[in-house]
């Protein structure tokens, strides 16, 4: 990575299959993050979109030679366009008969038939644009589904859906016909990752979740499903292909950190390819055999590295890439630790900093990850760096629920949604402060998403515990956003409660942050977005009233993005607010000399 840019974005960039020297990536351009392309040879880059919500998805035909983005609104719905490498400033619609909808997959074949996957509240369309321009629909399904890959030779399509359903992989012909269906169920998930390259018989990579741990497996035509079982792993992994079609490349999320590993299928063997200590957002083996991956760790922003030292290019213009000014000047040094924690369901992993300058017990703020199905990690987090410095212990519980230790803690709801969550939040926090790390009276709660969630249901189920709540894009009533959630975020919900809030209603209420909202004591910050789909605006508002006719204190801030804000000066805005909020409600607003009193009194950098 070169010295003046930064992965603002943490997905690698996408190689042509036939040109490896032609990329795309997702770049920050001023702030915002956009789609760049990227000539390997030439060692330049180049800007080609230029959207006010920024833009995230991009694709590259296997020859290099046409560039594909997606054009949509801060709720996601939009359409792909295209443009030709060299004049990415020249696009045109890709599908121009076809409307509006969400993306839901993109796939190409190696003579450039490109399959897309579209989605609406109905289900799933699939569509083939052949090499001429020619577009035309060739399969529906019903609800939750996604395109997963097309095989090299453009004639299979591989369909994701609920990966612990009868319908979890469905392979098809690109004319629509089922050829083949791959079921998972609720103790043993199913995902499909792509098929193999090369010119041989279509090969299915899957990932298969059984007996608490996951394994690779194949598909084909002839053989059917053949299970790798000699090749388990004892915690999640996702996997791609080596060029050759026979080995693989294998991510795997472990207690907090990442490792990569290189796989011989023929040959029966693993081996873990050497990577420095800390998370892999993503990777994978580039078309010339190099395998690249973007990493970091607890005091490095994600990069792009590579076994052959690849570096991303300067950006257009020259310019510093960096996503804004931070609102403190200088870091404090800090210590950090991970520490287990006895609980309920076993011992809980918990990633906590600390001020180096400060003694005894300190105010503490938990971050609580978002998911259900994701993890604190060993991974850079600016907001990790912005509260140590106002003098606060961060707290990161990887509680029931998260990812990366394995299928039984994945797993485990057994207290309930939100419920079995909040049990290792209060463990965790009943520990440092028995321990003298944190103050028993000064401990907040900050989330996004499912933490936002977890972060309101806290404050309604167990106020004695938390003295302030901040939670972004949340969800505040969970009836309400499931009504009003994509087809995607439905299926999630049906797994996790077993069932829709019609069949099983009590268990949407027990676990529902508005049925506590009267015990609720804590000053509370909401964030909503207005193109948010995934937990909508509505209710959180409502959420809002009832706190305002309860007298509890709170503010809503009002964003215009879609659930996932990609733009930096907004995050800045958001970030400044939160501190402000803090200054008066955690720390006390006549109390000049408190930490975070402190922090935002220092010029921003």
């Amino acid at each position: 990575m070169s010295r003046g840019h930064r992965l603002f974005y943490p997905a690698l960039p996408v190689v042509a299959e036939h040109a490896p020297h032609r990329a795309v990536y997702v770049g920050d351009a001023g702030g915002r993050c956009e789609i760049l392309t990227w000539d390997r040879l030439a060692g330049t880059a180049r800007q080609v979109t230029d959207r006010a919500a920024g833009t995230i998805r991009a694709a590259l035909d296997p020859t290099g030679s046409t560039i594909w983005w997606f054009d949509d609104d801060l709720g996601g719905v939009g359409t792909w366009r295209t443009c030709d490498f060299d004049q990415p400033d020249r696009s045109v619609a890709a599908l121009p008969s076809v409307p509006p909808a969400r993306h839901a997959g993109i796939a190409m074949a190696t003579d450039g038939t490109t399959a897309i996957g579209l989605s609406d509240d109905g289900g799933m369309t699939l569509f083939l644009r052949t090499g001429d321009g020619r577009v035309s629909e060739r399969t529906h399904v019903t609800g939750y589904a996604y395109l997963v890959d097309l095989d090299p030779a453009g004639r299979l399509a591989v369909i994701g859906a609920d990966a612990a359903t009868d319908a979890a992989v469905t392979v098809v012909t690109t004319d629509g016909v089922r050829v083949a269906g791959i079921a998972g169920c609720a103790d043993g998930r199913v995902w499909a990752l792509g098929f193999a390259p090369g010119s041989g018989p279509a090969r299915l990579l899957l990932v298969i979740e059984d007996e608490g741990g996951y394994l690779p497996a194949t598909w084909t035509e002839e053989e059917g499903l053949v299970r790798h079982d000699w090749c388990r792993f004892d915690t999640e992994v996702t996997a791609g292909w080596f060029p050759d079609g026979r080995r693989l490349l294998v991510r795997q999320d472990r207690h907090a950190r990442s490792l990569l590993h290189e796989v011989d299928l023929a040959g029966r063997t693993r081996a873990v390819v050497d990577t420095p200590t800390g998370s892999i957002l993503d990777a994978a083996v580039w078309p010339d055999g190099d395998v690249a991956y973007v990493w970091t760790d607890s005091v490095t922003p994600p990069q792009l590295r590579s076994v052959r030292g690849v570096q991303l290019p300067e950006h257009p213009g020259g310019q510093p890439d960096v996503g804004g000014p931070d609102p403190v000047a200088t870091p404090v040094e800090h210590r950090r630790e991970e520490i287990r924690v006895p609980g309920p369901g076993g011992p809980i992993p918990a990633l906590v900093a600390l001020p180096a300058d400060r003694q005894g017990p300190r105010p503490a703020v938990f971050l609580v990850h978002g998911g259900p199905f994701q993890h604190a990690r060993d991974a850079y987090d600016p907001l990790v760096e912005i509260l140590v410095s106002t003098g606060c212990a961060v707290v990161r519980v990887n509680y029931r629920g998260s990812s990366g230790y394995g299928a039984t803690w994945r797993n485990d709801f057994s207290a309930g949604v939100g419920l079995t969550q909040l049990a290792d939040l209060a463990a965790v926090r009943a520990h440092l402060v028995a321990a003298g790390v944190v103050e028993d009276r000064r401990t907040a709660l900050w989330g996004t998403s499912w933490g936002g969630y977890l972060t309101l249901l806290a404050l309604g189920r167990q106020p004695e515990l938390w003295r302030l709540g901040i939670a972004i894009s949340p969800v505040a009533d969970y009836v309400a956003a499931f009504e009003a959630a994509t087809p995607a975020v439905r299926a999630l919900d049906v797994l996790l409660f077993g069932g829709t809030p019609d069949e099983v209603p009590q268990r949407y209420a027990r676990s529902s942050p508005i049925t506590y909202v009267d015990q609720v004591r804590a000053p509370v910050l909401l964030a909503v977005s207005t193109g948010d789909v995934r937990c909508p605006p509505a209710p959180v508002e409502h959420y809002a009233r009832l706190l305002a006719e309860r007298r509890i204190p709170h503010q809503v801030v009002r964003r215009r993005a879609g659930h996932e804000d990609f733009d930096a000066q907004s995050h800045l805005a958001l970030m400044q607010t939160v501190l402000l909020f803090m200054q008066r409600h955690f720390d006390g607003v006549r109390d000049e000399g408190t930490p975070v009193a402190l922090a935002m009194a220092r010029p921003a950098g």
